[in-house]
């Protein structure tokens, strides 16, 4: 048994490495962040330890202040210690893994490694965070020991946000190390693993450089504009929104000019290998600074006025952004669409300039793809995973390819001249129709015949684990299934998971389902969020109608779900990822147990849009704040209640799974996926461990609250906000309102509030904030914006 890697070394404090030092911290893993020693320090600097890991700090400080955060929360940086290569190397000898991310240059990759064989354990892996260089060419001279525990571990940039994580065994790799390290990127990082080979930018940045490369050159020849193609080549293409330039604007020009002029340098032999060939103007760029987000300008930049300007290729100078307006209002409503297959599907049938251009980037790409098999992976579906989990495509280039209908695109290829591999002539020789098919084989190129698929079962989708051939009970809002292992698995099928009428009743009777005939329920939703909050509309109109009945039926309604999941008689487990806001949030705080996707952006949002969470989100926010004082104790509850208020009050969103454990919005020993495509399984497992433990519902609690004093306490604290100018007085009045619930009312301070009296001061606020014309105001922008219920 190898011995778990508890203990790294990254040497590089650039982006990368602190990238790579933060996600291996944010998994628990104790880094040691080193760089070289500062040039040019004075001889008092020399001798101060400060001085010498500057580079390693500012490194460490850089990642700290990452906007998209690179750690979960800042005390995982608590974990990562600095130091400089001269002092600390020898602290290499007590480390698991070491990851090398300096200067992509030969020579001094060769210099680190000699000193790291003479250092590092028989245990230690040692891997390169290498874009293109050689193994062979980096081991000349290391120990055949060194060798076999030698590695590309190439990630990619945000590494926290970033799903890919490429493994490169060179020839002396042992089977054991790789495995190893395929575990820990799997099991410790959450990462999704793609085996390539050791060729110039491995997998996901050859076929990502020569699509944006073909992309650029075809603009050029075609006389579009860059705003033209960003249009084609995003989501209608079922490529991110960023599209081309804008993701090369985010990278950065140079990052993306370096992974192209190493493919050009490298790719001696390759058919296309012209493609990679940098145009004069984006050289320019690189030259006059044009860099893109990280100089304020690149393909695109914004003025002075707000408004954003596209570079000119031809004069390089900015100019008021514009296009081809056919193309731009063909692809907005391409973009609609939201089945990708469905989406390219008619993006390449569509008229004129937009089909036509599409068709040309996507054919050469996808020809490309298939020509590369067997030189940088070996299957369609590395190519595909490393596209998906890399460059954040829908659809991987042979994914894509079965979406177009695999002959119709191997017929207009030959049709236009477009080279493909004979191993695709021998494919429909063979009778294949698809790379993939629906009864999970996929066809393996190389060999020539269809094989199964190989499906790890800890990334089971609802659709696999759902039993029988209908849902056990349904709404228009909802559906519950039996997942197996008696477990009842409860789906929101609203716009965005929000929640309606219906969503509240099958909460309702999923329960008293679960209840009868499982042993556990989970609350797991499809779709790109969890729960965005209450419908907005349904609201809206109430108020706008003076509804006031209905309107305080319905949230209590909502309250009274929320309170039937936290006191069931079997575990209910909340799976919440990507934005759980306002009512998500507050499912997740009724159902009491929770799995979350690391990747899970959560807070009480209600008050940006004029009202006070209305699902009991205030009461169990709070309570779980004082859940933890021990009976007895003396304690201020109202430090306690001002933080919950801040909380609320300022919309704060914890933004990863361990930051909204931070904001108490879920508990510490609540569970976190760092796969999503685990979360579902890992909610499951969690559910029946519950059950299978001894569960029994929680007692309903009462407590002690500020009252009156608290609520003038909390007054003064808004009302100096009001005159300062940084609230308004609609502000304030909800915020005196959520200080109203959260003191447990004037006479909160004589009692022990009770859960029942809680909900009900939130649910008349609630409704009286409805009444208000400016919370009216505001909802009704919230909805002709098409926005969720969130700040």
């Amino acid at each position: 048994m190898r011995k778990p890697i508890r203990r790294a070394a990254v040497i590089g404090a650039g982006v990368m490495g602190s990238g790579i030092a933060a996600h291996l911290a944010n998994a628990g893993v104790e880094v040691l962040l080193m760089d070289i020693v500062p040039p040019g320090l004075s001889d008092v600097e020399k001798g101060q330890r400060a001085a010498r890991n500057r580079f390693a700090s500012s490194g460490l400080e850089k990642a700290l202040k990452a906007r998209p955060a690179a750690f979960f929360h800042k005390d995982r940086a608590r974990l990562v210690s600095v130091g400089n290569i001269e002092d600390d190397l020898e602290k290499a000898r007590g480390c698991d893994l070491v990851v090398e991310a300096i200067i992509e240059q030969m020579e001094p990759k060769r210099a680190l490694f000699e000193k790291l064989d003479a250092l590092v354990a028989d245990h230690c892996i040692v891997a390169s965070n290498t874009s293109g260089l050689r193994i062979a060419e980096m081991m000349k001279g290391r120990s055949e020991g060194f060798r076999r525990r030698f590695l590309v571990m190439h990630f990619f940039n945000p590494v926290r946000y970033m799903k890919l994580l490429e493994l490169v065994a060179g020839p002396d790799t042992s089977i054991d190390t790789l495995d190893a390290v395929r575990r820990f990127g799997e099991d410790v990082l959450g990462k999704g693993i793609v085996l390539g080979k050791d060729t110039p930018n491995f997998v996901g940045n050859r076929i990502g450089a020569h699509a944006m490369m073909t992309t650029i050159h075809l603009m050029l020849e075609e006389g579009l504009a860059p705003e033209d193609v960003d249009a084609i080549s995003g989501e209608p293409m079922a490529h991110p929104k960023s599209a081309s330039f804008r993701t090369a604007d985010l990278v950065g020009v140079d990052t993306f000019v370096h992974v192209a002029e190493n493919c050009y340098a490298s790719l001696t032999g390759d058919e296309d290998r012209k493609v990679f060939e940098v145009p004069a103007y984006i050289r320019a760029m690189v030259e006059k600074k044009l860099l893109g987000d990280k100089t304020r300008g690149g393909f695109y930049k914004r003025a002075k006025d707000g408004t954003v300007e596209t570079l000119d290729p031809k004069t390089l100078a900015y100019r008021a952004r514009g296009g081809d307006k056919e193309i731009r209002n063909a692809c907005k409503e391409l973009a609609k669409i939201e089945d990708p297959k469905e989406r390219l599907r008619k993006l390449v049938a569509a008229p004129g300039k937009t089909g036509e251009f599409a068709w040309k980037v996507l054919s050469r790409s996808l020809a490309y793809s298939a020509r590369r098999l067997g030189e940088i992976a070996d299957d369609v579906v590395a190519i595909d995973d490393a596209m998906k989990w890399g460059y954040n495509w829908e659809l991987g280039p042979f994914e894509t390819w079965d979406a177009l209908g695999f002959e119709v695109v191997v017929d207009r290829m030959k049709k236009d001249g477009v080279s493909l591999p004979p191993s695709i002539d021998k494919m429909r020789a063979s009778g294949a129709r698809a790379f993939y098919t629906d009864d999970g084989r996929v066809f393996d190129v190389l060999r020539g015949e269809y094989r199964k698929g190989e499906v790890d079962p800890r990334t089971a989708t609802l659709t696999v684990l759902r039993k029988g051939d209908s849902a056990v009970q349904k709404n228009d809002g909802a559906e519950a299934w039996d997942l197996g292992d008696g477990v009842l698995g409860l789906t929101f099928k609203t716009k965005a998971n929000s929640i309606d009428a219906d969503v509240i009743k099958m909460i309702h009777d999923s329960v008293a389902r679960a209840e009868k005939d499982f042993r556990a329920m989970v609350v797991a939703n499809e779709g790109e969020h969890f729960c965005v909050g209450a419908n907005l509309f349904l609201v809206a109109m109430a108020a706008s109608q003076q509804q006031w009945g209905p309107l305080r039926e319905m949230i209590g309604g909502f309250q009274s779900a929320c309170q039937r999941m936290k006191y069931a008689t079997v575990p209910v487990v909340a799976a919440p990822y990507g934005m759980t806001l306002g009512g998500g949030l507050e499912v997740c705080l009724g159902a009491g147990n929770v799995q979350a996707a690391a990747e899970t952006y959560a807070g009480l949002v209600e008050v940006g849009v004029g009202l006070v969470p209305g699902g009991g989100g205030t009461m169990n926010l709070l309570w779980r704040a004082l859940e933890g004082v021990p009976d007895g104790a003396t304690v201020d509850t109202y430090a306690l209640v001002t933080q919950v208020f801040k909380n609320v009050a300022l919309v704060k969103v914890g933004t990863s799974a361990e930051e909204a454990k931070a904001y108490g919005y879920f508990r510490r020993e609540d569970g976190v996926s760092f796969d999503r495509a685990r979360l579902l399984t890992e909610a499951k497992a969690r559910a029946v461990g519950l059950a299978q433990s001894g569960w029994h519902p929680p007692a309903p609690r009462a407590y002690v609250l500020p009252g009156e004093s608290g609520i003038a306490t909390l007054r003064m604290m808004v009302g100096t906000l009001v005159e300062a100018g940084q609230a308004s007085e609609h502000d304030a009045k909800i915020a005196i309102k959520l200080a109203e619930i959260l003191s447990g009312g004037v006479s909160g301070a004589s009692h022990e509030v009770t859960e029942s009296e809680m909900l009900e001061l939130e649910r008349e606020a609630f409704v009286s904030l409805c009444g208000e014309p400016k919370t009216q105001e505001r909802m009704q922008y919230m909805l002709m914006n098409n926005k969720p219920l969130r700040n």
